[in-house]
């Protein structure tokens, strides 16, 4: 580990006792209100494995530029700091560097002033698993520490490069710490962006031997723990963690799933999304999100129990909103129907048009989700009939697995199918079509 990895990095050592801040800034509207933004925040404190001690807010018109709460409320926090012994401020908020400096300074050496960015970030790299993932992650941790490089410095200890050991490129005497550690920064940004860009490659290579495979992708996407896992789990006998934890799983997940018709299609649980994400998290991320934007189906997956649903597909939306998806058809399920008394009837509520009610854990509306997924990957897909002689049974087989089979004919010289494939099979199986084909 660098000097600067383990001087920005959670000690797991330390106190792990938290007092969490909130703003309410006046005239701000939304049903989301400052207490589910804490409730939300203490979530993630025990995700990261942190003891909620306490909790505090303050209102204002705008947020102090000096210390984002306000000098009356950080002699308060110091005071309930003394009282609980807690060892971590974390603020609902991303602080500017300059605020989190001034806080440190103010709250002491003995304490760990924590944003709400920076507390997903230790999450994520806490449960990244994949080389992909904790590239993508480390590289979202560096863009942030970035610009705080100098908060993390009690003085600027002169460099001394006069020897001339150390790494070739360096100014030589006189370079601060500040410097140098601003300067390996970077490179290692660099060397991220370079390797992620790869991956990049790695997928696009991928797809392009699924797209001559044939199977279509379905990708589950949803706010962190709307059950997306459950439902891999449920639909296909993944096996992949499930926790009643936010972002239990990060690395994205793909498994074979056989729709009622006998087709095939892969189906995806991605990473989950949560609100005020962090932006260099999202940019960091965007080899994994361009799995979604890959995708034929989107399956928005939302938590029907919580109380404030709306909120979490609203939250969902605006990042879906940044990917290319204006041509890729989507199913929003209410999952976790079985927790709620009507078994989530109204959640449907006319206001989508393609959604649905049902629960991974007890298996309600499985078997219409499946049909649901069929339908909606067939629309667009061609109406061929084939005539496939007995010796070139593998291209029944195919067409089984990568399309539907409408109708079947066994004769003496072969079989005869009309079957809904896709585009590439149909352009495959030419030599077999009786006549042109249609799309009704």
């Amino acid at each position: 580990m660098t000097e600067v990895e383990a001087a920005d990095r959670l000690d797991a050592g330390s106190q792990t006792r938290a007092i969490l801040v909130g703003v309410e800034l006046k005239g701000k509207s939304g049903s989301w209100t400052l207490q589910d933004s804490l409730d939300e925040l203490a979530r993630l404190a025990e995700t990261a494995g942190l003891e909620v001690a306490g909790s505090t807010y303050q209102k204002l018109a705008h947020p102090d530029p000096g210390t984002w709460i306000g000098s009356g409320k950080v002699r308060e926090i110091g005071e309930i700091l003394a009282a609980t012994g807690a060892g971590y401020v974390l603020f609902d908020d991303e602080l500017a560097p300059g605020q989190q400096r001034n806080l440190q300074k103010a709250l002491g050496e003995g304490v760990r002033v924590i944003d709400r960015t920076r507390l997903i970030l230790d999450i994520f790299g806490q449960h990244a698993r994949s080389r992909e993932g904790k590239l993508q992650v480390e590289l979202a941790q560096y863009q942030y520490l970035l610009p705080r490089l100098a908060g993390m410095r009690s003085g600027l200890a002169q460099q001394t490069g006069a020897s001339g050991a150390g790494p070739v490129g360096l100014r030589g005497p006189g370079e601060t710490q500040l410097e140098l550690d601003r300067r390996q920064a970077r490179r290692r940004i660099a060397a991220l962006r370079s390797e992620l860009e790869k991956v990049r490659l790695q997928r696009g290579q991928h797809r392009a031997r699924r797209d001559r495979v044939g199977l279509p992708v379905i990708a589950l996407v949803g706010y962190t723990n709307a059950g997306k896992s459950s439902l891999l789990n449920a639909l296909t006998g993944a096996g992949v963690l499930v926790q009643d934890k936010l972002f239990a799983t990060l690395d994205p997940t793909t498994r074979r799933l056989e729709l009622p018709g006998g087709r095939e299609a892969l189906l995806t649980d991605t990473v989950g999304f949560i609100r005020k994400i962090p932006h260099d998290l999202v940019a960091a991320f965007r080899a994994t999100l361009e799995g979604i934007e890959e995708a034929d189906l989107v399956v928005h997956v939302v938590d029907g129990s919580h109380h404030r649903p709306a909120e979490l597909v609203s939250a969902v939306d605006e990042v879906l909103s940044s990917l290319d998806l204006a041509a890729t058809p989507r199913l929003l399920v209410w999952n976790k129907a079985d927790l709620l008394p009507d078994g989530g009837g109204p959640l449907l509520g006319g206001r989508h048009e393609h959604s649905l009610a049902v629960s991974a854990r007890t298996g309600k509306g499985l078997p219409e989700l499946l049909s649901r997924f069929e339908s909606l990957l067939s629309d667009g897909l061609t109406v061929a009939t084939l005539e496939i002689p007995w010796q070139r049974y593998d291209l029944v087989k195919l067409v089984y697995g990568q399309g539907t089979v409408l109708s079947r004919e066994d004769g003496a010289e072969g079989i005869t199918l009309r079957a809904r494939v896709p585009a590439a099979l149909e352009r495959q199986l030419e030599p077999f079509s009786r006549g042109s084909p249609s799309t009704t």
